[in-house]
């Protein structure tokens, strides 16, 4: 699935729907697709995303610890890092921070 986020501040936004999703629930929102924000909600839940988006780069910054009994060799597929939360809200967070400054709805569907 994915998810279409509209403003009439921002150009529409797409993302894939487990990470629309995994945002709307960080901004406070239940999940639901469709759903929106009226304009006097968007500012609380774009610090909502923000204060969630710094915890987890505290979370990510923190090196992981290595499991006992791995040795030093690592699959390919270990050596990709994963794509930030940060990276994928990035555009989101831009959007809602337009949508604040001119006082719009945000609203998203399928």
């Amino acid at each position: 699935m994915i998810v279409t986020f509209h403003s009439e501040a921002y150009a529409d936004i797409m993302m894939f729907g487990d990470v629309a999703i995994q945002l709307l629930k960080l901004m406070g929102h239940s999940g639901t697709v469709p759903g929106a924000l009226l304009a006097e909600d968007v500012p609380e839940a774009l610090a909502s995303l923000k204060k969630a988006i710094a915890d987890d780069r505290a979370r990510v910054a923190a090196p992981p610890p290595k499991p006992e009994g791995k040795d030093d060799e690592v699959d390919d597929a270990d050596r990709e890092p994963p794509v930030q939360l940060a990276h994928r809200a990035l555009p989101l967070i831009e959007l809602l921070a337009a949508s604040a400054r001119a006082g719009c709805n945000v609203m998203w569907d399928r």
